[in-house]
C-alpha cells in the first residue's frame, strides 16, 4: 500500500493547488458551493496528473534505474510491478475523467488539454530542448485556467496573473534542470539525453531572465487597473515582498544547498519557504476578505 501511495506521487499534488487561485481571486473563497467545486477540480487534476506520472514511470523505467534518487521509486526499485502501474494509471485516469465531467463543459476542455499536453510531454516534448521546460510552464497555466473554468459563473482572466503563473513555473523548471545537471554530472545524458543540452553555464544565464520576469509580472498584476478595481486599490502590492523572498529563497536552495530537484518536496520540507507561502496566502485572504 505504501508503494501504491508513492506511485501516485501524492506530494506532487501540491502543484494542483494552483486551481484554488480562481475561487480565491474571484472572491468566492467563502462560498461553500464554489469551494466544493474547487476541491473536486483539485482532485480531478490530482488523479489526471497521477495517471501521467504512472505513464512517465513506465516509459522511463530503464533510465530511472540509473538515477541516484529516482531509482528508489516503487517501479524502478521493483517494489511494484509494471502491470500494477498500468492498472493504477487506468483507475486514476477514469477517476480524473469522471470528476472533470461532473464540473461541466467549461472545465472539461481545459482538463483534456492538460492531459493531452502531459501525455505529449512524456512521449515527445521532454526530449526537445527548451520545449520541455516551456511545456511544464504551460501545464501550470492550464491549471490556473481550469481553476476559473470550474466556477459557476464566467470570470475574466487577468493576463498578468497568467504570465506570472507561466514565469514562476518556468523558473522552477529551469532550476530543476540545473539541479539535475549538477547532481548527475557526467551521467546526466545517460539518465536523460536532453540534459546534455542544458550545460550549467546555459542554465545560469536562463535563471536571471525568468527570475526577473516572475517578479515583474506579479508586481504588475498587483497594480494593474483590473486588479485594483477588483480588490479596491493597490493593496495587493504589499504581497510583493513575499514573492521576492520566495524566489530568492529558492535561488539560495539551488545554488547554496544544491536542492531544487523537486519543487513540491521543497514546499513541504523547507520551513522558511512553507512559512512564506502561508504568510503570503494569509495577507492575500485578509486583503480580499478581511477588510470589510
Amino acid at each position: 500500500m505504501k508503494a501504491i501511495v508513492q506511485q501516485f506521487r501524492v506530494r506532487q499534488w501540491t502543484k494542483n493547488l494552483v486551481l484554488f487561485a480562481g475561487v480565491i481571486f474571484a472572491h468566492q473563497f467563502l462560498d461553500g458551493r464554489e469551494m466544493a467545486r474547487a476541491v473536486i477540480g483539485f482532485l480531478a487534476f490530482c488523479f489526471l496528473s497521477s495517471s501521467v506520472y504512472a505513464l512517465n514511470d513506465l516509459v522511463d523505467l530503464e533510465s530511472d534505474r540509473v538515477h541516484p534518487k529516482k531509482r528508489h521509486r516503487p517501479l524502478p526499485s521493483g517494489r511494484i510491478a509494471p502491470t500494477t502501474v498500468w492498472v493504477l494509471m487506468i483507475l486514476a485516469l477514469a477517476a480524473g475523467g469522471a470528476l472533470s465531467i461532473s464540473l461541466g463543459s467549461r472545465f472539461v476542455p481545459v482538463a483534456a488539454a492538460y492531459l493531452a499536453l502531459n501525455v505529449l510531454y512524456t512521449m515527445l516534448l521532454k526530449r526537445i530542448v527548451m520545449v520541455d521546460v516551456l511545456s511544464i510552464s504551460i501545464g501550470f497555466v492550464l491549471r490556473a485556467v481550469a481553476g476559473v473554468g470550474l466556477l459557476t459563473f464566467p470570470v475574466d482572466l487577468s493576463p498578468w496573473l497568467l504570465l506570472c503563473t507561466f514565469f514562476l513555473a518556468l523558473f522552477l523548471a529551469v532550476g530543476k534542470r540545473r539541479h539535475e545537471r549538477v547532481l548527475l554530472q557526467d551521467q546526466a545524458e545517460q539518465h536523460r539525453k536532453i540534459l546534455g543540452e542544458y550545460p550549467p553555464e546555459l542554465v545560469d544565464q536562463l535563471i536571471p531572465v525568468v527570475t526577473a520576469a516572475t517578479v515583474i509580472s506579479y508586481a504588475i498584476y498587483t497594480v494593474s487597473p483590473a486588479t485594483m478595481d477588483r480588490v479596491g486599490g493597490a493593496t495587493l502590492v504589499y504581497t510583493v515582498p513575499f514573492v521576492v523572498f520566495g524566489v530568492f529563497r529558492y535561488l539560495y536552495l539551488i545554488f547554496r544547498r544544491m536542492l531544487g530537484g523537486s519543487p513540491s518536496e521543497t514546499l513541504l520540507t523547507d520551513l522558511p519557504t512553507l512559512a512564506n507561502i502561508v504568510l503570503w496566502l494569509g495577507v492575500v485572504l485578509w486583503i480580499l476578505y478581511g477588510r470589510g
